[in-house]
């Protein structure tokens, strides 16, 4: 799943890829905003992100999507 995070005062937006669920996402940037001081997610190779929730500007959470295997279109 794809994870698209706005921080504020960056030009880019963080771009994460996650094997965490869409409701584990969602929990987590609630409890951020909700007084927990960092939102922190893991992307698919271990690694920790930790954003500031005073900076987050906005979350993208993209839909789960399964691994294609073959080479045409269906």
């Amino acid at each position: 799943m794809d994870i698209t995070i706005g921080v504020q005062n960056l030009p880019r937006e963080l771009v994460i890829e996650s094997d965490q669920t869409a409701d584990q996402v969602t929990a987590a940037v609630t409890e951020a905003l909700t007084g927990k001081p960092v939102l922190e997610l893991v992307d698919n190779k271990g690694r920790r992100v930790i954003v500031p929730s005073a900076s987050i500007g906005y979350v993208e959470i993209g839909t789960e999507s399964k691994g294609r295997v073959g080479f045409g279109a269906i």
